[in-house]
């Protein structure tokens, strides 16, 4: 009988950023203001060259309220690939308005939120389209004007369809980003499971709060850690940086943008793994290693009886438990060794502390 072959697992699938979205349907409307000719696919060209053809559902004139048609839109779906993005699959349009005054200007239609703080890449008052995208935009379209000797110039709104509920997913509420989505972009490819993009949120949350002024900042792997903060401190959400599993960008970030006061919050598994010197705490990436927890406890008066029970736990919280009935305090034990982890990383003027907080959000470590 043969055996069969072990099935391998496909590549994953890149997609395209948001960015990109809007620089095809603003060049697609733009054309048809200028030619008279609907496309359904827009050829763009990627900040590193790539040339993409994004298909398009709908590319259509519009008529202004005084009847005439100086107005068109276009529409594209967002295919985010295999990544997991907010927006895969919403319908990214832009309508482009022709204007006498050379140069394109930039609108936040429906679903796109505006800059509402200071601290972000774009001013308070401009709609949220970061700086990448719209030199995209710019150059596509002036390189339409070229072709067809056109001197004017272009106002251009973005809108996601959807996206007032879908930015409620996203940091845009709290870096004060109102209304709706970011449009963004790099390199308008999005690779999957890159994390960039959340990344790039966590750093644009601690610009945001530095810019407004706030020299404490709590960064905190989950809402549990974040209410922790909150009652422990009273500190506002602008204060509160949402970092998840990735509090290596957090303390890098720190070289570059430092903070008078820095607190640290995460659950127990997840601090025990700072402590052993992972700076990206997914599982799929690092784990909790039960045997350096029960060394860490022997060097608090741990018995081995303990030990032999840290290393047999089923789960960090379990071991954590046991170390507590028998006085031996790992929660503190696991936040000094994670303190000593990140002020390795960031600059002296920073004072890190770390709190752990157990299942329930109740703190059973700190370290300062």
């Amino acid at each position: 009988m043969r055996e069969e072959t072990p099935e391998q697992p496909a590549p994953l699938r890149s997609g395209y950023t948001t960015g990109s979205c809007a620089t095809a349907t603003s060049l697609a409307a733009a054309r048809l203001l200028l030619t008279g000719v609907a496309s359904e696919v827009a050829e763009i060209v990627l900040p590193k060259g790539q040339h993409v053809p994004m298909r398009l559902v709908f590319c259509r004139l519009v008529d202004n309220d005084n009847g005439s048609n100086s107005s068109a839109e276009a529409g594209t779906i967002k295919d985010a690939g295999d990544d997991p993005d907010v927006t895969h699959g919403a319908v990214v349009f832009a309508r482009v308005r022709l204007v006498a005054v050379p140069g394109v200007t930039f609108r936040a239609g429906p679903g796109v939120g505006t800059v509402t703080r200071a601290g972000l890449t774009l001013p308070v008052g401009e709609p949220a389209i970061n700086p990448v995208p719209r030199r995209m935009m710019t150059e596509h379209l002036a390189e339409l004007a070229a072709e067809h000797a056109y001197g004017g110039g272009f106002e251009v709104t973005i809108g996601v369809e959807g996206g007032e509920a879908l930015a409620l997913k996203t940091m845009n509420p709290r870096l004060g980003i109102l209304g709706g989505l970011s449009i963004l972009g790099t390199t308008g490819i999005v690779r999957p499971f890159s994390c960039s993009a959340y990344i790039a949120s966590i750093h644009q949350g601690i610009d945001v709060a530095r810019a407004n002024g706030y020299t404490h900042l709590a960064a905190c792997t989950g809402n549990a850690s974040e209410d922790a903060m909150r009652a422990h401190y009273g500190l506002p959400d602008i204060a509160l940086i949402e970092m998840g599993d990735f509090v290596g960008a957090v303390l890098k970030h720190m070289k570059r943008a430092p903070v008078e006061r820095l607190s640290i919050c995460g659950g127990f598994g997840k601090l025990s793994k700072l402590a052993a010197g992972h700076l990206d705490l997914h599982s799929r990436n690092s784990s909790i290693d039960l045997e350096q927890l029960a060394q860490w406890a022997a060097g608090y008066g741990a018995d081995t009886a303990l030990q032999a029970a840290i290393r047999a736990a089923n789960t960090s919280q379990q071991a954590v438990a046991l170390a507590r009935a028998q006085q031996v305090p790992l929660g503190d034990i696991v936040c000094r060794h994670a303190l000593a982890v990140a002020r390795a990383i960031v600059p002296p003027q920073v004072n890190v502390e770390m709190f752990a907080i157990d299942r329930q959000g109740l703190l059973i470590g700190a370290a300062q």
